[in-house]
């Protein structure tokens, strides 16, 4: 046996599943290593237990120990009758166990709980370390063999008990005094190098096959590159500690828990009074803390001046005991009005839901004359808080110091909803007594333009008279027949109007306009179904000029007018994103809507290894990074951290689910306007990647904490741009409701009763689109319409080779299957595996001999397939793949035809090449087709007498096995024909079977093409 022990030190678990009955548990943890079992003391009523405790584990064979698990068990105890509830269980491989003091290898692990069954309820996790010792563990913890009685066990776990309570003790003791001797040396901070990625978040993979892993070379700027690798673009499993860390909660652990709790100093300047006014100008407070110094905004001059503007300083940046601030002139940096200065040893902390602080007045000292004479007042609240609080969102911070006043707006976070959007359908029926405005001897072509905002649509020409008069009755040519239907996609509020006019053909490229109408879109009747809406008539006002008709008093004719039909649509879902990622498929009408299902929270922690997306004068590469995300009608956009290639929000945002089927987008955005002044062009944000995650994929109540790769496609190829580290978490209230939405359409029921083309629902799609990115950009700070297109994937349609191509092997790998099935019957024909070939015989006659246990064993064999793969199901949520994307080894001139602007800029001679290269990929389809083609007109020449002799033997041998099949039962007919169909290779020929060769002699229509 080793001298070395294994040492599993359980330090606490979290959010565990209340098993008593009374919202509580009562959580013991049991570990079980090569048949030794041990256990933790129980915590009574406790949802967040710590207990702090090593259990030391005998080891035979440490060379054993990569081969070796170890199991963690979480039970809840019930008192009442000596028995235990299952919380969770944990295996952990043994390739992880490092020896003691290797904790930058074996870090404190948060690990989540996993079901033992697939009805068990669990949720939570569980914080322990893994390591080798030869000192063992403190205590004397007792080894408990699986082989010994339960008798002993009890007195056992007492003494166990009493031991563990003193080694926490001793622990505790021992931390003390280390952090004593920690703070009081003089060279604290000298006494260890300092690692300058300290407050990155450092992703901990879990471990798995052995891979390539990259090798970081030094790259320009000092970052680290990766050459090469396939886990350059992997999916990273972090463990932040989330709310503060598992054993650090505070009340405000419920609404964020998902974020790393960050301390702030809020310093709230409200207003001044009593200012010793000295001539004209304007005023400003200057809030000064160490290196940071933060400026309000310019009042004018006046014994009171008021600013409300709130002040954010990260407390673990912070250099300085004292905070102050300064009242001053602007212009006049030494002409200081008054000074008040704050310890911060004596600032209090607020947490919220706790009312916010109220401010106080506080005299300043008067720093021109050096003396005691009172320098006015100002109100001002300071405290701690964290990015709970509600000035967290519109503070200054200390970062954005060198941000210029017209672009601080920009770099703030806030929360944005998407207008209401309705489809307008509008059906242009006819027109009666058009007055037309040439006279000749010809037929008018009259059509309507309707145009609501930007939108402009226009029906097809009437009819001629004498097809109208064959097809509606007598018409004449003043009476035009449509009878169309058009969409469009307008928002609330309906500012806009809907102009129809009637226009008339007079020339190529020339129209006239022979009558006008205009409604607002207001008073529009609103359709929730099916249900036909009333049309009306509106009277048709002269086309002429609007002045010229105002200075020539012009004729009013009331005879003309047109016939329509107007309504909104509220049963549909207008469409505003590509359909496959989607985020909302509710009805626009609120009154068909159903309660919500879920809920999905995300915390967005920070992003790393972000790449340089400008240059700043003397600081080379830099990167001025926020996040927007967006589910549903509700868009989050974070603060935007200025000149960081390693950003940290720690944002929480909450959607409520309506639809478990939905995909939720983050974006990561560089901020162009926070430079003083941009280059020309560079206005608009810079697109740094993209992540999609899709609700259905993600296990209730559980916190996915993973760094996703930032990754884009540029014309020099895939890029890397970094990682986004996310903390997501679904829930839902009832379970049944969920699966109930999975037997649900998933579009609105007009859809289906009244079904858009595609055609019109990808230009509604644009349409919907362009008011989106309209009435966001309105907003303040605005979101740009390059942030909205790249969330919405606008491009989605455009063709790609590389997408087509990646296409392609999706759809080869979804018919994969059959051509597996296709091989194993093969295989059984040929006989290869004899023992195999022969039972598949013996299955087959039971199958004919007792068909009703068909369909039974198919279903049975799907089920048992879907239990035994539960075991292998995807742990992790899905990301972009480069591999199925084919974004890796692309050929420079695909990526640039991929990045072609439509209509397409390049030159003549390299579109001509594109087009050969179209035209032999385009060749080798049509030939397919042909193919597939030729061998359906086969079987339909069978009965068509094309060919006299075949279809006349066709049509005997039906008659023949007519009676045939009446005669002999049916089993016998399909047992017999799979012997045959099965029989050896021996007592096969080579050559084609005669049902074959009559099919291939059947004429085709490919004999009559050109």
């Amino acid at each position: 046996m080793s001298k070395e022990k294994l040492v599993v030190e359980v330090l606490g678990a979290h959010n565990l599943m209340p098993k008593d009955g009374e919202g509580s548990c009562s959580a013991f943890v049991e570990v079980e290593f090569e048949g030794q079992r041990q256990r933790t003391q129980v915590k009574y009523k406790d949802l967040n237990p710590v207990w702090n405790e090593k259990l030391v584990f005998h080891v035979n064979d440490v060379a054993d120990l990569p081969y070796r698990t170890i199991e963690v068990n979480v039970f809840n105890e019930k008192r009442s009758n000596n028995s235990r509830n299952f919380l969770g269980k944990v295996r952990v491989s043994g390739t992880s166990i490092a020896r003691e003091g290797e904790d930058e290898v074996n870090p404190q692990l948060i690990h989540t709980l996993d079901k033992r069954s697939l009805f068990s309820h669990v949720r939570g996790e569980i914080t322990f370390k893994l390591y080798l010792s030869l000192k063992g563990g403190s205590g004397g913890v007792h080894v408990v063999s699986g082989a010994k009685k339960a008798n002993k066990f009890h007195h056992q776990h007492q003494q166990q008990q009493q031991q563990s309570k003193n080694a926490v003790v001793q622990t505790a003791l021992g931390l003390q005094q280390n952090v004593k001797k920690i703070m009081t040396h003089p060279n604290n901070q000298m006494t260890k190098k300092p690692d300058p990625n300290k407050n990155d978040l450092k992703p901990v993979v879990i471990p798995g096959p052995p891979i390539n892993v990259p090798v970081p070379t030094p790259g320009p700027g000092g970052r680290v590159v990766f050459s090469g690798g396939s886990n350059d673009y992997s999916l990273k499993e972090t463990k932040p500690h989330l709310g503060g860390g598992p054993l650090n909660k505070d009340k405000t652990s419920s609404t964020y828990d998902l974020v790393e709790q960050v301390q702030y100093l809020y310093i709230r300047v409200v207003k001044a009074r009593g200012i010793p006014v000295t001539g004209g100008g304007e005023v400003v407070a200057e809030v000064k803390l160490g290196n940071y110094r933060g400026i309000t905004k310019r009042v004018a001059l006046n014994n009171n001046a008021e600013w409300d503007q709130v002040f954010a300083f990260c407390k673990d940046t912070i250099q300085s005991s004292n905070a102050e601030i300064f009242v001053k002139e602007r212009d006049k940096d030494d002409e200081i009005l008054g000074r008040v200065w704050f310890d911060l040893t004596e600032v209090p902390k607020r947490v919220p839901p706790d009312s916010q602080l109220a401010p106080q007045w506080y005299r300043m000292d008067d720093d021109r004359s050096n003396s005691s004479k009172l320098g006015g007042e100002v109100m001002v609240a300071i405290w701690f808080g964290t990015q709970a609080d509600e000035a967290f969102s519109e503070a200054w911070h200390s970062k954005a110091a060198n941000v210029h006043l017209d672009g601080l707006c920009s770099i703030q976070s806030k929360v944005y909803l998407s207008p209401k959007l309705w489809y307008l359908r509008v059906s242009v029926i006819e027109a009666q007594d058009v007055v037309l405005g040439e006279k000749g001897m010809r037929y008018p072509e009259l059509n309507v333009k309707v145009q609501v905002g930007n939108q402009v649509m226009k029906t097809r020409v009437a009819a001629p008279a004498a097809a109208a008069a064959a097809a509606m009755g007598n018409r004449i040519l003043s009476n035009p027949f449509w009878n169309e239907d058009l969409m469009f996609v307008v928002a609330e509020p309906f500012e806009d109007y809907v102009m129809l006019s009637v226009e008339d053909r007079v020339g190529p490229n020339r129209e006239e306009v022979v009558g006008r109408v205009v409604v607002p879109v207001s008073v529009i009747t609103r359709r929730l179904d099916s249900k036909e809406v009333p049309s009306r008539w509106y009277n048709l006002d002269h086309g002429g000029n609007t002045n010229e008709a105002k200075s020539s008093s012009s004729v009013r004719f009331a005879a003309s007018r047109i016939h329509i039909r107007a309504m909104l649509e509220g049963g549909y879902h207008v469409l505003d994103e590509a359909t496959m990622y989607s985020s909302d498929v509710r009805p626009t009408a609120k009154q068909l809507w159903k309660p919500h299902v879920g809920v999905v929270e995300m915390g967005i922690l920070g992003a790393s290894n972000l790449m340089p997306m400008k240059l700043k004068d003397g600081k080379g590469g830099s990167t001025d990074a926020y996040c927007v995300a967006k589910y549903g009608q509700k868009w989050v956009r974070t603060r935007t951290v200025v000149d960081s290639l390693a950003p940290k929000w720690n944002e929480q945002y909450t959607w409520e689910v309506f639809d478990p089927c939905t995909v939720i987008t983050i974006g990561v955005f560089d901020n162009s306007r926070v430079d003083k002044s941009p280059p020309s062009g560079a206005a608009r944000d810079s697109r740094i990647g993209k992540v999609r995650i899709r609700l259905s994929t993600l296990e209730s109540d559980r916190v996915y904490t993973h760094a996703y790769p930032l990754l884009m496609l540029h014309p020099s190829g895939m890029k890397k741009m970094g990682e986004l580290h996310l903390a997501v978490r679904f829930s839902s209230a009832n379970m049944l409701n969920m699966l109930h939405m999975y037997t649900m359409p998933l579009l609105p029921k007009m859809h289906y009763v009244q079904p858009l083309s595609v055609n019109q629902l990808e230009s509604l799609r644009y349409q919907a689109l362009n008011v989106v990115a309209a009435r966001l950009s309105r907003a303040e700070p605005s979101l740009g319409r390059e942030v909205v297109e790249y969330m919405l994937d606008h491009d989605s349609h455009m063709w790609s080779m590389r997408k087509s191509r990646a296409n392609f092997f999706r759809l080869t790998n979804v018919v994969a299957w059959l051509v597996f099935v296709s091989r194993v019957i093969e295989n059984m024909r040929n006989w290869n595996t004899p023992v195999s070939s022969s039972m598949f015989v013996v299955m087959f006659l039971f199958m004919v001999l007792m068909p009703e246990l068909i369909i039974p064993l198919i279903l049975l064999g799907f089920a048992v397939i879907g239990l035994w793969r539960y075991r292998f199901r995807p742990r992790y949520p899905p990301h972009m793949d480069t591999r199925l994307s084919y974004a890796e080894g692309l050929h420079p001139d695909e990526l640039d035809e991929e990045f072609d602007s439509f209509p397409t800029s390049t030159s003549a001679e390299i579109v001509r090449i594109r087009y050969d290269r179209l035209r032999s990929v385009a060749g080798r389809i049509q030939t397919v087709v042909g193919d597939m083609a030729t061998q359906g007109e086969r079987f339909q020449a069978l009965l068509s007498w094309r060919d006299p002799r075949a279809s006349f033997l066709f049509v005997v041998i039906c008659l023949l096995a007519a009676i045939g099949f009446y005669l002999v039962p049916i089993r016998l007919v399909v047992g017999v024909w799979g012997l045959y169909f099965l029989r050896p290779p021996r007592f096969r020929s080579k050559l084609p079977s005669s049902a074959v060769s009559f099919i291939k002699r059947l004429p085709t229509m490919a004999d009559s093409m050109l």
